[in-house]
């Protein structure tokens, strides 16, 4: 029996089977709006969580995953203090429509890694407060098995070194109480997928993340990649579609070689002709390995975003043939259940 307990203990701690990465299977959009204007904002006029109808929209073209981007600031008025019972039951109650609508929910922490102005990682800001917003989230959600933690979106001017410590702090406090939930945890750089193992002056991602440490063994490494001129998704055109495929397949080396996964948080395309191909291309390489990517959400639907922004997901506008791109993936064989 001592032996048996024994080999229990040790399968239980071995890294997911591929079988345990390719059911994770995240297929989705990015849906704005919480983590839009100054804080704290007045809601319904400045910023907006998505309303059961616009995700019961995108859950109904096959989408199985929401990435539900936040502002911080607004969840925790005062660092290191209580959670804004208001907000906190906004982002409770889309959770839940996300459920009901069959989606899984990223929640994602949109704040560039910074508190205000103040980065992470300062005397202000420190890896402990840090720490502390993900602990109480953890808990509010740890029952939820439909919540995947999104640690923060595009940290840029920290030291890879420096936010690794920040990471690490924040997933052993997830894990503290208890939740168990996929984690997902992006690198410094603005985390494109181009630029994952390259010499940064914030440092190699590819080097530095490697030291990301999980008690719960539930981890992706979170990076972007946009087709513009330069990655960065601000531009309406696709110039460097082909590049960007090449970039994510050149991660998915690096993955496989480190037995790691990774989530692709962000993509995104004008309809501009050929963008929706370049964009479907890159999709399908993701859902075709899912022993290093856990899946996708592609940017960004939301109903606060000026009709003419020209990655804004509409399925009746100038979006329309991404969104049919988008759907295709989400429907592709292997089928991903929600």
């Amino acid at each position: 029996m001592r032996r048996l307990l024994t080999l229990c203990c040790l399968i239980l701690a071995l890294p997911p089977a591929p079988a345990a990465a390719a059911a994770t299977c995240l297929r989705g959009v990015n849906i704005s709006g919480a983590e839009f204007g100054t804080v704290p904002g007045r809601y319904g006029f400045d910023y907006l969580y998505p309303p059961a109808s616009t995700i019961g929209r995108f859950a109904g073209l096959g989408l199985t995953t929401m990435r539900l981007p936040i502002r911080w600031e607004r969840l925790q008025p005062a660092l290191r203090q209580p959670l804004d019972p208001e907000e906190l039951a906004r982002l409770e109650a889309t959770v839940s429509a996300a459920t009901q609508a069959g989606m899984r929910t990223v929640i994602d922490l949109h704040n560039y890694a910074y508190y205000g102005k103040a980065r992470i990682g300062t005397e202000m800001v420190t890896a402990e407060a840090f720490a502390d917003v993900w602990r109480r989230l953890a808990q509010h959600f740890r029952g939820d098995a439909s919540v995947v933690f999104g640690l923060m979106n595009e940290p840029h001017d920290i030291p890879a070194d420096r936010w690794l410590i920040a990471a690490n702090a924040a997933i052993a406090a997830i894990r503290e109480v208890g939740a168990r939930q996929l984690v997902l945890v992006p690198g410094s750089g603005w985390t494109g997928a181009h630029s994952w193992t390259a010499d940064l002056p914030t440092g190699n991602n590819a080097a530095v993340m490697l030291g990301t440490v999980d008690p719960g063994n539930n981890v992706a490494y979170e990076v972007h990649q946009y087709l513009d001129a330069d990655y960065s998704g601000t531009h309406a055109e696709c110039s460097r579609g082909a590049d960007a495929l090449q970039a994510v397949e050149r991660l998915t080396g690096w993955l496989a070689q480190n037995g790691r996964r990774a989530f692709l948080g962000e993509i995104g395309a004008p309809g501009n002709r050929g963008c929706p191909e370049r964009l479907a291309a890159v999709l399908r390489h993701v859902n075709a390995n899912p022993q290093q990517w856990v899946g996708w959400t592609a940017w960004a639907a939301g109903d606060l975003w000026a009709p003419d922004y020209p990655l804004r997901l509409d399925p009746a506008g100038a979006t329309a043939p991404v969104v049919a791109a988008i759907q295709a993936a989400a429907r592709a064989k292997p089928s991903c259940e929600p």
